[in-house]
């Protein structure tokens, strides 16, 4: 029997693939179990038994998969995965939209690989860390959950009539908005005992807020932290009912307390909606992958979960000393807009670790290494007088496109380099029509 041509999609066929396996190959039903799960993309029965029950039709509830890999030095080297089913009372994105959740604690670095689930690429440092954060995702989830709240980047509302005249005391705050009266909450988690509740009643009279310590432990970390909810006090917003939802929130989970699935492997999770061949690849951790050469491109600084790529090839040091002066008079234009500057001074930063990498130790030294991307540029060189102008300086960075793309072969790395330079051509293109 070909395992690969049977790919079980309920707990009811795998068990029957496990049956008949256990026949043909006279194993034992658990071995037969793991076997027939690991053909349905589950690590082992286990995890199916946790994963598989949500495909139901129906009556389903909502839910989230979010998981983080592992590698642990300190402990030989060990490795692992932790993945967190969260059932929720609403689809995630009624919670809270995909672009928030980039704000929202726990959530910064998690990508969405598939519509039921996130990972993270960067490996924790060991399991409770790896749990400590999946349980920080899962605490301010269930907060938007029951508050209704949103995350807000209006951080300017949290300091309301002075710039530096912020609640004492202030830490661990996140900012939130209320989208049924637009009304902007701070939330501030500082530890137990620390803050001075004279000072805080001082600045809320002051400025006209309110203040209130609820009894819930907390997102950040509960039981040594305490949470508070502010807000301004004349729009008549009903701090106390918000409280109140708080309050009545259920005991946060701990990172002592887990209630996820564990892995002793890197074998990458599938959630149930990772169906196709490019949702499998989409699910994989890119800190578990060790990156290889290809056809066009080369890994370099790399280290366990992080790689840079460059491109095959060389420009040479004259190539690049070219190169050098074609930035150098770019960033020094003043028909640049402040907005290439960041752009064009990665591309630099790019160029020279390609640079050192492709002429070796010993060609040249270092102030001369250096002077090839930065220090000034000489007052008569042709490139500076070509920059003089929105039109020569557009046309300068297209030549300086063309000697990338004739030095190197089409990659990620050149493609990424590209991308700034030919956005930079339009912002000037912008300032010059607009000036028009």
């Amino acid at each position: 029997m070909l395992i690969g041509d049977v790919r079980p999609t309920t707990l009811g066929g795998i068990k029957s693939l496990a049956a008949q396996l256990r026949k043909e190959q006279g194993i034992k039903y658990s071995d037969a179990l793991d076997i027939a799960a690991k053909a349905a993309n589950y690590t082992n029965y286990r995890n199916a038994q946790r994963v598989l029950p949500l495909r139901g039709t129906g009556g389903r509830r909502p839910y989230v998969l979010l998981t983080i890999y592992w590698l642990d030095k300190d402990q030989r080297h060990k490795i692992g995965r932790e993945t967190l089913c969260i059932e929720l009372s609403q689809p995630i994105f009624d919670i809270c939209s995909k672009s928030m959740l980039k704000s929202v604690r726990g959530f910064g670095d998690l990508r969405m690989v598939a519509a039921d689930h996130f990972v993270c690429d960067t490996l924790a440092p060991s399991q409770s860390y790896a749990r400590g954060r999946l349980s920080t995702a899962e605490r301010s989830l269930r907060f938007m959950e029951r508050t209704g709240l949103r995350p807000s980047r209006d951080y300017r509302k949290a300091y309301p009539k002075e710039s530096m005249d912020k609640l004492p005391g202030m830490d661990h705050s996140t900012y939130w908005v209320d989208p049924a009266m637009n009304q902007f909450i701070l939330v501030d988690e500082p530890y137990g005992r620390a803050p001075d509740e004279e000072k805080r009643a001082a600045w809320a009279a002051r400025n006209g807020w309110r203040i209130t310590k609820t009894s819930w432990p907390g997102m950040y970390n509960p039981y040594s932290c305490d949470l508070y909810v502010a807000t301004v006090d004349d729009t008549g917003y009903d701090l106390g009912a918000l409280v109140a939802k708080i309050n009545a929130m259920p005991t946060p989970l701990l990172a002592e307390n887990w209630a996820g699935d564990s892995v002793a492997s890197w074998e990458t999770f599938l959630s149930p909606m990772a169906k196709t061949p490019q949702d499998m690849r989409r699910a994989r951790c890119r800190g578990t992958i060790y990156p290889t050469a290809s056809a066009t491109s080369v890994p370099y600084s790399y280290n366990v979960g992080t790689s840079r790529r460059r491109p095959r090839g060389e420009m040479g040091i004259e190539g690049h000393i070219e190169a050098g002066r074609m930035i150098k008079a770019a960033l020094a234009s003043k028909q640049r807009p402040y907005a290439v500057y960041n752009r064009m001074n990665s591309v630099r930063s790019t160029l020279e670790d390609w640079m050192s990498l492709e002429i070796g130790r010993g060609k040249m030294e270092g102030p001369e290494f250096f002077d090839v991307y930065y220090n000034g540029l000489e007052d008569n060189d042709p490139f500076g007088k070509m920059a003089a102008t929105r039109a020569g300086l557009i046309a300068l960075l297209g030549d300086l496109k063309k000697k990338l793309q004739a030095a190197y072969p089409n990659c990620a790395p050149l493609r990424q380099q590209l991308k700034r330079i030919d956005m930079s051509v339009t912002l000037i293109g912008r300032m010059e029509s607009t000036n028009a």
